[in-house]
Parts: C-alpha cells; sequence; structure tokens
C-alpha cells in the first residue's frame, strides 16, 4: 500500500482569538532583533532576498542554489557565527464542509492554531562542513519530532577545466538534499493547513520515506553545468522512529527494508537575469511492517524536472516549475496480507507551479495538480483510485527581508492566503469540492 500522506482542522470568537494571536506573533518576534537573526543571513551578510524569492524562502534564486550546493558554508569573511535559527506558523483554516469527524482537539471548522514552533542548526558548522537540522514541536498533534536533517561535507577542485564542487549528504528524506525547488521536499506549497483534509495518496518519493530513513549520497556540479548525485537510504529502527515521533510502527510501508538507491542528474544554467533548470531523479525500496515476515512491496519511482526562473533586476521575477514522476509498483506483500488486490500497479504524479513576485515583497502563485493510478478496490477503498487533482492559489506578502527594509536583516516574515480546490478527491468527483481549503497564514524566521 502506498505510504500515507494524510495530514491532520468556530465561531467569530475563533477567528478574533487568531487576530490575536497573529498580533502577538508579530509582537514578539520583532521584539528584539537579536532574536530574529536567521543564521544564514547572519552568516553570509547577505539580505534574505538575495537567496530567497520574495526575501523569504525557501524558494531560491540561483545564488541559493549554489549557496546550498557548497554546503552551507559560505560566510562573509568574519568569524563563525553560532547556526541557530528558529521559525513559527500560524494558521487559520477553512473548509467547504465541516469534517466529521473533526480534528483531534479542534472543531469542526474554522480552526485557528499555532502549527509548527522550529529550532534549526543551520549554517557552517567548520571548514567545509554545514548543516540544515530542523526540530519541530506540532501544535496540531502536541508532539515533538526530529524534522528534517541535511549535513553536508564539500570541497571545491577542478574538473575538465570546470570548477566544480564535490559533496556529501547526511540526510534523513529523500530529495530534501535536492538544491531545485522542481522535486517533492521542496517544491510549491511551501506550507500547507495541517487541520484540512489531504489526499491519501502520492508516489513514495513524495514523502513516503521522510524521517523514517537514514541516508548518504555524494554528489559533483560543475559551475553553471551539470549536477550529478548518487547514494542510498536505509532504514531506521522501530525504538528510534517511536522515540523522535515521526510514524506509527504498524502502519503499512513502515519498515524499509533493505537499502534503497537514490540517483539524481540535472543541468543548471544560470544567465544572472534569468536561469533555467532540467533534470530527472529515480529511487528504488522495498517496504514491510515492524514485526511481520513475509514479502515486501517493491516501489521503483522515476521523475522528471523542469523550471525557468525571470530575475530581471529582481523588481519583477516569474518562476514556472513542472514535475511527473512515474512510480511502477511490485505489491506481493500487500496481496498476501489481503490489503491488496493487484501486485502489479503504476502511480503517476504531474504537477505545475507558476509564480509572480514583485519588489521582493508581494508574490501570487498558481499550481495544478493531477495524481493518477490503477484501480485497486481493496488498498483504494471505498473508492478504488488514488486519483486526485485540483488547482492552489495563494497570494502573499513579505514586508520585511530585504536590504533597506525596516529590521534589515533580522526581520522576517511571511503573510499569505491559500486557496485550494479539488476536482477529484482520494479517486471519486462526487462531493470532492467539500474538500476545498480556505488558509490564512503567518510564517516568521529568526
Amino acid at each position: 500500500m502506498s505510504p500515507s500522506l494524510a495530514f491532520r482542522s468556530a465561531s467569530s470568537r475563533r477567528r478574533t482569538g487568531l487576530l490575536a494571536a497573529l498580533i502577538g506573533l508579530l509582537a514578539w518576534m520583532t521584539a528584539d532583533p537579536a532574536l530574529a537573526v536567521p543564521s544564514y543571513s547572519r552568516q553570509t551578510g547577505q539580505e534574505c532576498a538575495t537567496c530567497h524569492v520574495g526575501a523569504f524562502g525557501p524558494q531560491l534564486t540561483p545564488y541559493g542554489v549554489k549557496f546550498k550546493i557548497g554546503g552551507y558554508t559560505e560566510t562573509n569573511g568574519e568569524d563563525t557565527k553560532i547556526p541557530l535559527s528558529g521559525m513559527a506558523v500560524g494558521t487559520f483554516t477553512h473548509t467547504q464542509a465541516n469534517q466529521s469527524p473533526p480534528p483531534a482537539r479542534f472543531s469542526t471548522n474554522d480552526n485557528a492554531a499555532v502549527q509548527e514552533l522550529s529550532a534549526f542548526v543551520a549554517g557552517k558548522l567548520m571548514d567545509h562542513v554545514g548543516a540544515f537540522a530542523q526540530v519541530t514541536y506540532s501544535g496540531i498533534d502536541r508532539k515533538l519530532v526530529l524534522d528534517n536533517v541535511d549535513l553536508r561535507i564539500t570541497f571545491d577542485a577542478t574538473l575538465l577545466d570546470r570548477n566544480t564542487t564535490f559533496g556529501l549528504s547526511i540526510n534523513n528524506n529523500p530529495t530534501i538534499q535536492d538544491p531545485f525547488n522542481t522535486l517533492p521536499a521542496w517544491r510549491y506549497p511551501f506550507v500547507t493547513s495541517d487541520l484540512a483534509p489531504s489526499p491519501a495518496h502520492a508516489p513514495l518519493l513524495d514523502g513516503g520515506l521522510e524521517g523514517r530513513v537514514i541516508g548518504a549520497t555524494a554528489y559533483a556540479s560543475m559551475d553553471n553545468g551539470f549536477y550529478a548525485e548518487a547514494g542510498g537510504y536505509g532504514g531506521l529502527s522501530r525504538g528510534f522512529l517511536q522515540a523522535v515521533n515521526v510514524i506509527d510502527p504498524t502502519d503499512p510501508g513502515s519498515r524499509l527494508i533493505g537499502g534503497a538507491p537514490y540517483g539524481r542528474l540535472a543541468w543548471f544554467k544560470d544567465m544572472r537575469s534569468q536561469a533555467v533548470s532540467l533534470g530527472i531523479v529515480a529511487m528504488s525500496a522495498d517496504l514491510g511492517v515492524f514485526g511481520q515476515r513475509g514479502r515486501a512491496d517493491h516501489y521503483r519511482d522515476i521523475g522528471a524536472d523542469l523550471a525557468y526562473q525571470y530575475l530581471g533586476d529582481r523588481t519583477h521575477v516569474f518562476t514556472v516549475a513542472t514535475s511527473f514522476i512515474h512510480e511502477m509498483q511490485q505489491l506481493d506483500g500487500s496481496v498476501r496480507s489481503g490489503a491488496a488486490a493487484h501486485a502489479t500497479q503504476t502511480m503517476e504524479q504531474f504537477n505545475v507551479t507558476g509564480s509572480y513576485t514583485f519588489d521582493k515583497t508581494y508574490g501570487l502563485t498558481a499550481k495544478y495538480f493531477n495524481n493518477w493510478g490503477s484501480a485497486d478496490k481493496l488498498l483504494y477503498a471505498p473508492t478504488g483510485k488514488p486519483d486526485n487533482s485540483g488547482l492552489m492559489f495563494q497570494a502573499d506578502w513579505s514586508p520585511f527581508g530585504k536590504e533597506t527594509s525596516w529590521g534589515a536583516p533580522w526581520a522576517n516574515v511571511r503573510v499569505g492566503v491559500q486557496y485550494t480546490a479539488y476536482n477529484k478527491f482520494d479517486g471519486t468527483t462526487r462531493h470532492a469540492s467539500d474538500n476545498n481549503t480556505l488558509m490564512g497564514f503567518v510564517w516568521t524566521a529568526f
């Protein structure tokens, strides 16, 4: 069975409470500049808009792509700063139909929450060694979780008369190490509501192994040229996964059996006023359930991605990014256990996103998404299909993060509204629009 990707949702008083909470969050963020310094900006001496479109992450500019490939180690030449940072996300969620049953500890609709509080070790640790490591407290699940981890070792050399960066990434989420905003870990949407209904099925590469594996991938990146990466992942113990609150070890696909090879090849061209990337990715994995013996389910994912970014003089920035993933499934374990009716199946996923940012401050984004696959009355009960499709729209405002903005480079905040409209939801068009979601958010980094 494809790993579940389901997320976890009223009155006027609650809306008033949200407004008060957001105002308080903004006041807390800006009260003391010493508490509001993102570690990467502090380390490089650059404004947030240098690395990120719209002066707020995680969408990267070409400079940001190179900073990540370089292992998060570039500095402004001064003494190494302590690589600590933090993040807070507050959301308000309204769904077209009331949720039944409601999310635990929340109402059937119109829910406000401090969704995430995160702490990061992010930046240069020593010469040639850098990190992006995140620990998150979920205000929805009321749990502290070991989140994304990407530890890098890099060095520069000359290959075929081209400046080349060689690196090793040790990480716990396939595609989290990727430097482009096209693969699942870093593609749009960059924030979603954990209180809204979410489709239950997607290819394994789209978060199916997030936090439940540890892997090492080696890469080489030529300046304005090819990027190549290869490595593999191994499973983590049942005790460790329970300790860090990542998954329920009894879930289907909770255990990675053996090694999972991963490969990536891309071409990247930075033309100063514009940039383009084109790539392919592949991963293979066998999954089972802790404590159960027998045949495993085998997944083989192959994907392609393309992105174009127009930067100009940074007043008007346009980005288009698209990706396609084809998954081949051999579900012998699920068939034997009675969880699936057919052993050989496929799943496809297609995404295309376009965004516009004005003056590093105001952003508009639109996305089309489509996920479809083989029919199986047992695996995808009750509809028998994993199909999901729809549109997503977002408008946001990032008032700080520019060199000339108030509190630069310490104050960082994005305020936005996002709407998701479903044409299909978990295999059916009937009542799919009941899951349509309007979300407002305040996202701070400090």
